[in-house]
């Protein structure tokens, strides 16, 4: 009897042993196939099991282990769409259970010059295309409720780091971004446009410029009282860089380096250009860092009407406040130019 129990008992053993082995190899063994660490894959809104296997596939050595465990754990019933992270090494339990973690995507984004280049990188990083996205933004009803046009809803987009999931809707993308150019105008911030008798959206214009005038943001301050003091005085605001936004849009290409201003330049017929236009240009001519705003809402305290690239102090620029000055300023820049060779 002792020996048939013990018998008994070293076969069960043996049995657990053996599904125990199958169990592990089947559900936690690794059943991956990457040649590095970790790799994200990105599964469509509205995928079926079938369409997410074949996203995964090129991932995974044995793909009937990791069918069996979608079948068990109802993966095969209940696709999700997003952004998962798959390591290497994992098992088929693993598998399912990161298929079904959306993993956010931190999108981050500046110095984009228009809103289609923005949404043409974006879409680069989450789910709707750029048409889709561009649609969203100059939705119609959208526009008129919050008070844009299609030449400023640039303005929305405050330049920062955010987190999204992968399979955001374009409109649910749009709304967020409106969401933090809402927080992004603070009280604080609110009466200090007024005080310049501006709206938020001729600020980040306004803004705009002085961001693509000089990348120091010490002097933003004094550049943006600059054009303050041309508006009050009901000058043109003459900014090369209205004359080259105008130059990219005209060549559809906002691709190509414009780095000197020629005189025909300055004639070309466009809303943006600021030398045959007074006032602010339809919409902001780039994509202002909270800097260039923040400069133009707390500006220097001068008289200055003009400036000029510095030779002397590369990055920032000699102040004038006559035009005499100015021109002596203006031909040593010139001269500079000339002798570097730089005719474009």
């Amino acid at each position: 009897m002792n020996k048939k129990i013990k018998l008994l008992l070293g076969i069960g053993f043996a049995l657990f042993l053996l599904a125990f082995t199958v169990i592990y190899f089947k559900f936690f063994a690794s059943n991956t196939n990457l040649n590095k660490v970790e790799v994200y894959v990105t599964i469509p809104t509205n995928s079926n099991y079938e369409e997410a296997k074949k996203i995964v596939f090129p991932f995974i050595e044995n793909i009937s282990g990791f069918e069996l465990m979608a079948s068990l754990r109802k993966y095969d019933k209940n696709v999700k769409s997003g952004r998962f992270l798959i390591k290497k090494g994992m098992g088929n339990f693993a598998l399912v259970a990161t298929l079904r973690k959306n993993i956010p995507v931190n999108l981050a984004f500046n110095n984009q010059e228009r809103l289609q280049n923005l949404c043409a990188r974006v879409s680069s990083q989450i789910e709707p295309d750029t048409t889709k996205l561009i649609a969203a933004f100059t939705d119609a009803t959208f526009l008129k409720e919050n008070q844009f046009n299609k030449d400023n809803v640039f303005s929305i987009f405050i330049p920062n780091s955010y987190e999204f999931y992968w399979n955001v809707s374009a409109e649910k993308f749009r709304d967020k971004m409106l969401s933090e150019y809402k927080k992004f105008w603070t009280k604080e911030r609110l009466i200090k446009a007024k005080r310049l008798n501006m709206t938020p959206v001729e600020v980040i214009t306004l803004a705009s410029i002085v961001h693509k005038e000089t990348v120091k943001a010490d002097e933003r301050p004094k550049v943006a009282k600059v054009y303050l003091n041309r508006l009050e005085q009901g000058m043109p605001l003459q900014a090369d860089p209205t004359v080259i936004y105008s130059l990219k849009l005209r060549d559809n290409n906002f691709d190509q380096v414009i780095k000197r201003v020629l005189y025909n330049d300055l004639l070309i017929a466009s809303p943006y250009n600021t030398y045959v236009n007074i006032g602010l240009p339809p919409g902001p001519i780039a994509m202002p860092d909270i800097s260039a705003i923040d400069a133009v809402l707390s500006p220097d305290n001068n008289d200055y009407i003009y400036f000029c690239a510095s030779i002397e102090r590369f990055g920032y620029h000699e102040f004038a406040s006559t035009y005499a000055q100015h021109q002596l300023n203006a031909a040593k820049y010139s001269k500079w130019l000339n002798e570097q060779g730089t005719k474009r």
